[in-house]
């Protein structure tokens, strides 16, 4: 019963907050079709102003993923994470979902593909990808749109945060499985 609630939930979530949104338009006699085209306007601005961003994200993660510092770090660390339970095959993802959340996409899929979807490394992937963010995506992209040029502290919040959500999914994966 539950479950059949839910279909119909999503089902028609969207839709509603469609009409909602229009209605309210309608009532408060917001002019609707020139404001959705001064929106969609202003959307294909910000787009064009941050395709320099995403160029230099994506070349920066083709050089850091085609230069084999990955495995070299990944080397570099599975002794010490080996004690904490941490799969070798899962390192990768650490160090790349900061960066882009594609690139970590396709590192998980690698490892679900050869090991399973019932591995441990591959169940500690998924929660590494779900609990974490791509901050240096976040802060190219969303600080290039805006026109904020000093990170001051949001790099060092956002890969604490990163740091603190791996830890945390080692920890409750260690816990449940």
């Amino acid at each position: 019963m539950f479950q059949k609630f839910m279909q119909i939930i999503s089902l028609w979530a969207l839709p509603a907050i469609l009409i909602l949104i229009l209605t309210m338009g309608l009532f408060k006699k917001v002019p609707l079709y020139e404001t959705f085209t001064d929106g969609a306007k202003d959307g294909f601005k910000v787009a064009v102003n941050i395709i320099p961003y995403l160029v230099a994200i994506i070349v920066g993660i083709s050089m850091f993923r085609a230069s084999g510092i990955i495995e070299m770090i990944s080397n570099l660390c599975y002794p010490a994470l080996s004690h904490f339970n941490v799969p070798a095959d899962t390192i990768p993802v650490m160090l790349v979902r900061p960066l882009s959340g594609s690139a970590a996409l396709g590192v998980f899929s690698d490892i679900a593909h050869n090991l399973g979807p019932d591995a441990y490394a591959t169940k500690l992937a998924a929660v590494m990808i779900g609990s974490s963010e791509t901050t240096f995506y976040v802060l190219a992209v969303y600080f290039g749109a805006v026109g904020i040029s000093k990170l001051r502290y949001a790099l060092i919040v956002g890969l604490l945060a990163d740091a603190i959500s791996i830890l945390a999914a080692i920890a409750v994966c260690n816990l449940m499985f």
